[in-house]
């Protein structure tokens, strides 16, 4: 057996997310697989860096897995790119170490998150930014940011199951939010994240920036460790996982 190391980039909004589930075939793990285990003529298991939710997008999700085959890592790359989706695309394939494991050995990620609070969004990206129809303050937004950042328990900014039973401290290592034209990037790096926790952190910082909050209101919201103090959680499409560190 062959360990490889994929960096995969896919345009999420007609998957059901990157894990495969049992009943749908309609995920990005699962078409990456399919068509692995065709090549291999074995059964393949992919593991990805992260598991992003139904919609989100990546530019860097980060995999490995262990076949046999006597193809260079070149050759599997070309091979996946010539039957996988055009919304789904190797950018680089390379062997790697034996005990590699892209979720296992990550030591953190980066997503940003767009939303358009300035006019009509620019037709080329607009399946990748979020329309927002008030304008935000960022200054706000800036201040409520610098509350999470740090190690904290973020259970009330996660749609986990409430007898989800293991931990959910994360540390938030940086939380920049800036303007590009009409555009605000909420790019967010962390350890890790909860179920979605990158979204519901933006949608929170959201409503800060329309005024509905105030920015040390993130300090209750942590303490709280209820779901229903945080705020929206915003749709899949704006958020794209931008790189995973290893």
């Amino acid at each position: 057996m062959t360990n490889f190391r994929f960096v995969i980039q896919y345009d999420g909004r007609r998957y059901s997310g990157w894990q495969k589930q049992g009943n749908t075939a309609n995920t990005i793990q699962g078409k990456v697989e399919q068509i692995l285990a065709r090549m291999t003529g074995h059964a393949v298991e992919i593991h990805g860096a992260g598991r992003t939710d139904a919609g989100v997008h990546a530019r860097a999700q980060i995999a490995s897995v262990k076949i046999n085959t006597e193809k260079s890592a070149e050759e599997v790359k070309h091979y996946l790119n010539t039957y996988l989706p055009a919304d789904i695309a190797v950018t680089a394939c390379e062997m790697a170490p034996e005990r590699f494991h892209a979720r296992l050995n990550a030591k953190g990620k980066r997503y940003c998150y767009r939303v358009c609070d300035g006019g009509v969004p620019d037709v080329f990206t607009r399946n990748f930014v979020c329309a927002w129809d008030k304008p935000l303050n960022i200054e706000q937004m800036q201040r409520a940011a610098e509350y999470l950042i740090g190690t904290h328990d973020f259970r009330a900014f996660s749609s986990v199951n409430r007898r989800f039973k293991k931990s959910t401290v994360r540390t938030i290592t940086a939380l920049e939010i800036t303007r590009h034209d009409q555009e605000i990037w909420f790019d967010i790096q962390g350890t890790g994240f909860l179920y979605n926790m990158v979204r519901i952190l933006i949608g929170t910082l959201v409503e800060v920036g329309e005024g509905r909050r105030e920015p040390k209101s993130m300090c209750d919201v942590l303490e709280s460790l209820d779901r229903q103090q945080a705020g929206i959680t915003m749709p899949p499409h704006g958020l794209v996982l931008e790189e995973v560190f290893y």
